[in-house]
């Protein structure tokens, strides 16, 4: 892998992106005539670059809900969760959402990842239930490496009114984290949905971040052919036709409803 590639995406103004986003935050509330902004809080690093991002000129106006499921979440990441609260001193609220997931596994047939992806929309359901009540935007937490290759749930973490990050890949992510004062041990674990147990994000896609913003960065940030990313990146040709499959398969997550040609 190319080390000049991955300092090309990392070093930026962390300054200036954080003032832009927070200055963003607060049109987009007066111009929606919104209260302020809700965001779930995962004990994660996009959510926590959410939380640390509007305790600074929001943070009279945010409300954090953390979500875990007891039966699959790992205790660490809601004390994680927890402590990031301490650390922004944001509203919050502690949801279990076990029991909810229980309840409609009742009347449904078994299936793991279904149940997975069920877990990704009881949040947003539970978000926007808060949101609609307090008169408050929703936030989501994607960033440009996951939405690009549709690393998220449809109508589930990737709704939401507004999406702050998602101009900043996962590696830029991790740097403004650290820019924002984010723990070092929420910067540097392991990134998971945590949508069933020992669920981590790279195990499932096969591909480390590394690769797939090196690979997302040189194609569509430096406009190179697939064959000018292989050289530039020295990432084999096999992972990069895999991210690439993976663009063309999660279309349909980025687009809004489809509608049929009627003449």
């Amino acid at each position: 892998m190319n080390q000049d590639i991955l300092n090309e995406i990392q070093n930026q103004d962390y300054s200036k992106i954080s003032e832009s986003i927070e200055k963003y935050l607060l049109d987009k509330i007066d111009e929606t005539h919104s209260k302020g902004v809700i965001l779930g809080l995962s004990g994660g690093i996009d959510s926590a670059v959410l939380a640390y991002i509007c305790k600074n000129k929001l943070k009279e106006k945010t409300v954090a809900i953390i979500m875990p499921d007891t039966e699959i979440t790992p205790k660490s990441e809601t004390e994680d969760a927890m402590k990031m609260i301490s650390l922004t001193g944001i509203e919050y609220k502690l949801v279990d959402i076990n029991p909810i997931v229980k309840e409609y596994s009742m009347y449904l047939e078994p299936n793991e990842k279904s149940k997975g992806n069920l877990r990704a929309r009881i949040r947003t359901n539970i978000l926007y239930y808060y949101a609609n009540a307090k008169k408050y935007l929703v936030l989501g937490s994607s960033d440009k490496s996951e939405f690009m290759i549709g690393y998220f749930t449809k109508h589930g973490d990737g709704a939401s009114d507004i999406t702050p990050i998602i101009s900043l890949y996962k590696l830029q992510v991790r740097a403004i984290a650290k820019y924002l004062g984010v723990p070092d041990n929420v910067i540097s674990k392991k990134s998971s949905p945590h949508l069933w147990k020992e669920h981590e994000a790279e195990n499932e896609l096969g591909i480390s971040y590394e690769e797939i913003d090196s690979v997302l960065y040189c194609m569509y940030e430096k406009n190179l052919s697939a064959e000018e990313t292989e050289k530039v990146t020295l990432i084999d040709k096999l992972t990069i036709q895999k991210i690439q499959i993976l663009i063309l398969n999660s279309e349909h997550k980025r687009l809004v409803a489809q509608k049929p040609e009627i003449n």
